[in-house]
């Protein structure tokens, strides 16, 4: 069975040792939490298309510093490609929830009080992953 795949970007953005995760207000999962960002567009590169959906979803300017994981998951009706950058606002923590309908700067201890949606359940282990690797 063909299934169509999506492709997405999405931002982990960090703020003093917190990461933003936004809840969507809208579609089949609604009320389920989210790193925000969204589908590249036909010749957008990966990058251009997350400084764009960001500054369309929470009106900020975002700083792309690394590609950190692409999750491959398989929803009912489509597969998710989403590459996810650890990135970084221009000027301090505030947002805009254009299309949200809740936001929350989480800590690291605080990454497993929301309800992630599936595809971003590995997304939160790859920035645990990462803050291990911080640490050290």
């Amino acid at each position: 069975m063909n299934v169509k795949t999506v492709r997405v970007v999405a931002a982990i953005l960090h703020h003093e040792g917190r990461i933003l995760a936004t809840q969507r207000g809208y579609g089949d999962f609604k009320d389920g939490w989210e790193f925000p960002g969204g589908k590249i567009e036909a010749g957008e590169s990966p990058e251009a298309a997350i400084v764009r959906e960001i500054e369309e979803e929470l009106a900020v300017e975002i700083v792309p510093e690394k590609a950190v994981v692409t999750v491959e998951y398989d929803y009912p009706t489509f597969h998710l490609s989403m590459t996810c950058f650890w990135a970084s606002i221009k000027a301090g923590e505030k947002v805009a929830l254009l299309e949200h309908e809740a936001a929350k700067w989480l800590t690291y201890e605080e990454l497993d009080s929301v309800a992630w949606l599936p595809a971003d359940v590995d997304v939160v282990k790859a920035i645990k992953a990462r803050w291990a690797e911080l640490q050290k």
